[in-house]
């Protein structure tokens, strides 16, 4: 096994089928892309909000690191243009800024010829967040958020990315 690909544990990420929930739902690719080149990168990414860390407005802060196989990519932090009444919701947010970076980032990746290894892998540390987006059976009671949990779910659903829970104290992102 190379040294430059992290070990990752597939037990991690389950499975569900989404077709009933998302039908036809696919990853957006450019057309007439160059032949991929070089070795294959796989993305990982840690995401986390600090719910209402702002002591004067109350706004939270998202916090998101993209790796390419273990060498950092995308690096962002920055307080959240509204104000979350609950962690949920800040979590939600930062989670939905996430897979639009990605998105973005796996577009690019493709543009310049560079092979993509599967989804990328996506760790979050809020039980929620996590169980909302990654199982199909779950139902949002929140309308507010409805538009973060949708997008985040048709990435799932794609297979653009796949989700797991990750420990806050090993949450890279935290």
């Amino acid at each position: 096994m190379d040294s430059e690909y992290p070990t990752i544990g597939e037990s991690r990420f389950e499975r569900f089928d989404w077709e009933d929930f998302y039908i036809g739902a696919e990853e957006p690719i450019p057309n007439k892309l160059p032949e991929p080149r070089g070795r294959l990168i796989s993305l990982h990414c840690f995401v986390d909000a600090d719910h209402a860390s702002d002591k004067i407005s109350r706004r939270s802060q998202t916090g998101i690191l993209i790796f390419g196989n273990k060498a950092p990519l995308v690096m962002f932090s920055k307080r959240q243009n509204s104000v979350q009444t609950s962690t949920f919701g800040s979590e939600f947010l930062a989670l939905r800024q996430a897979v639009e970076l990605i998105q973005a980032l796996r577009y690019k990746l493709r543009l310049l010829g560079i092979p993509l290894d599967g989804p990328a892998n996506v760790y979050c540390d809020n039980e929620a967040v996590y169980r909302n987006v990654s199982n199909p059976d779950s139902v949002l009671k929140k309308k507010h958020h409805s538009v973060a949990y949708h997008m985040c779910r048709e990435a799932v659903a794609s297979g653009m990315i796949r989700i797991a829970k990750e420990d806050t104290e090993t949450n890279l992102a935290d």
